[in-house]
């Protein structure tokens, strides 16, 4: 009877596993510069929408302001709509967590307007480009079936906004003859608008301005006796 053939086994040797590890090393470092490089141009992005608007910005212009061939840009995103749409879904996942986290404190209604008021400011700085975008191009977006997100992103936040005012009418700390709804808007608005003229370098930070916003508008807000006693906000000394 014939003996059967033994099966041969293929074993590495040190310098092909060697050569394996190099090249994976190799592959993680090139995917560690790519994930910065793509983020570094999001950056350049976001400043570039900020400054001349989205519409006006175009994929030369990133990459001249980045230091590269417009057709590099597509090796990171495919279109100029996915780097705004990374720059907006940032910013609002960011906001959004914010918000639930300040909400789920449970504390009185007006502490938690203060909270929610203080984080819309401090947005500001991180998020200037998403902020103007928003503000100056939301019906032009709304065309592009992508960014529907951004309705119901809003309405979310909206929806924390004026039930924290409604709680606060409910318990006798706000006025009653406020609509909170209406409230809310004029809050927003006042908020986001600083974005055109905020500066993150100057003497006031965010939590600052934060501070002198809260001033001039909580009397107004509250009802008069809860207005009374409650305590003034606590002045931060301006930076130097």
């Amino acid at each position: 009877m014939a003996a059967t053939p033994k099966r041969s086994r293929t074993t590495s040797t040190p310098s092909a596993r060697n050569s394996t590890k190099r090249n994976g090393a190799r592959s993680t470092e090139q995917s560690g510069q790519g994930s910065e490089r793509r983020q570094a141009l999001i950056e350049i992005s976001a400043e570039l929408f900020a400054e001349r608007g989205f519409r006006s910005t175009t994929v030369r212009e990133i990459g001249d302001a980045a230091g590269v061939l417009s057709g590099s840009l597509y090796h990171h995103f495919d279109s100029k709509e996915t780097i705004i749409e990374e720059i907006l879904t940032s910013y609002l996942d960011n906001l959004m967590a914010t918000y639930t986290e300040i909400v789920d404190r449970e504390l009185a209604p007006v502490d938690t307007l203060r909270a929610l008021i203080t984080a819309a400011f401090v947005s500001l700085g991180p998020h200037r480009a998403a902020i103007t975008v928003i503000q100056n191009e939301r019906n032009y977006l709304s065309q592009f079936p992508r960014f529907g997100y951004l309705t119901t992103a809003e309405a979310d936040v909206r929806r924390i906004w004026v039930k924290v005012i409604e709680d606060g009418i409910a318990q006798g700390l706000f006025r009653d003859d406020l609509d909170p709804v209406i409230a809310y808007r004029f809050l927003r608005d006042s908020v986001w608008v600083a974005v055109r003229w905020f500066d993150t370098t100057g003497t006031l930070s965010a939590e600052q301005l934060a501070d002198q916003y809260l001033r001039l508008v909580m009397e107004g807000l509250q009802a008069p006796s809860a207005a009374k006693s409650s305590p003034a906000p606590r002045k931060t000394p301006a930076r130097r």
